[in-house]
């Protein structure tokens, strides 16, 4: 996290990405799963009480995070930033700063076990470093290397770390205790720690404000929600165990719907008695 505390609103964003900025493909696969699956995960997330025990001042940072930060600052710069800059320069300077995240994602890859996945992020940002012009160009997904992004709080999920308690940080936007550690070793990769802060700072406010661009359409669907904060908490435990079991799904059995009736059937039956 070195260069991403030397701006707020990079870190900010930083962090509401990280409970909304699956891409399209990912997004919709998601809302297909979640009416007929729930997401197998080893480290699943855990649906006791104490998995927000810091609610009441999370509340005040979300609070803070969305109607002050984003609302005078992160999402202005980004309406400000998709209005005068053309589209093929926005998908330039976004692939040359997802191109530096390749490395880490090699690297994550091959700790869960991926080596196939781990070679094909290697391939990425060999071809898309030469060929691609330091990333403009995304050559490598045209040559049939698809991107294969991975982060070390997904290699911890993996190895049956659990998230721990719900954080909702100042400026930093929703998180967990291992996604936090996954955000500080992703930050000490090659090349990040060897090329100058300037560029890596550009870097991240491009694809930050990107990320934040995609959310545009969605704000009306926070908007109506009842409770913005728990919205925005279980979308991001969801989209976390989402990505962690890489998008593995398993369909409920005869006997969980069975007795998810009879739950069902008894709130039927103390609502009437009530």
């Amino acid at each position: 996290m070195i260069n991403q505390f030397k701006i707020i609103a990079l870190i900010f964003a930083l962090g509401l990405g990280g409970c909304a900025s699956q891409s399209a493909s990912e997004q919709a696969q998601l809302d297909n799963n979640q009416a007929a699956a729930d997401v197998e995960s080893t480290s699943a997330v855990e649906k006791d009480d104490n998995i927000d025990p810091f609610e009441p001042i999370n509340r005040v940072f979300w609070d803070f995070n969305y109607e002050i930060l984003d609302r005078f600052l992160v999402k202005p710069v980004t309406v400000a930033y998709i209005t005068v800059t053309p589209q093929f320069v926005r998908t330039g300077l976004l692939n040359a700063s997802e191109n530096l995240s390749e490395p880490a994602s090699a690297v994550n890859n091959l700790l869960q076990g991926k080596p196939v996945q781990s070679l094909t992020s290697v391939g990425r940002f060999l071809v898309n470093s030469t060929i691609g012009i330091v990333g403009l160009f995304d050559v490598a997904t045209k040559m049939g290397l698809e991107e294969k992004e991975e982060d070390f709080g997904e290699v911890l999920g993996v190895w049956g770390v659990g998230t721990g308690p719900y954080l909702m940080l100042p400026a930093l936007g929703p998180s967990d205790f291992r996604s936090f550690t996954g955000r500080v070793v992703d930050n000490v990769y090659w090349p990040t720690t060897v090329i100058n802060d300037p560029y890596v700072i550009a870097a991240n406010v491009v694809k930050i404000v990107e990320v934040r661009a995609s959310l545009l359409d969605q704000e009306e669907t926070l908007n109506r929600s009842l409770d913005r904060y728990l919205f925005v908490r279980d979308a991001y435990f969801q989209r976390l165990a989402f990505k962690v079991s890489d998008g593995k799904v398993r369909v409920k059995t005869e006997e969980e719907l069975e007795e998810e009736e009879d739950d069902f059937s008894d709130f039927e039956d103390l609502l009437k008695d009530m």
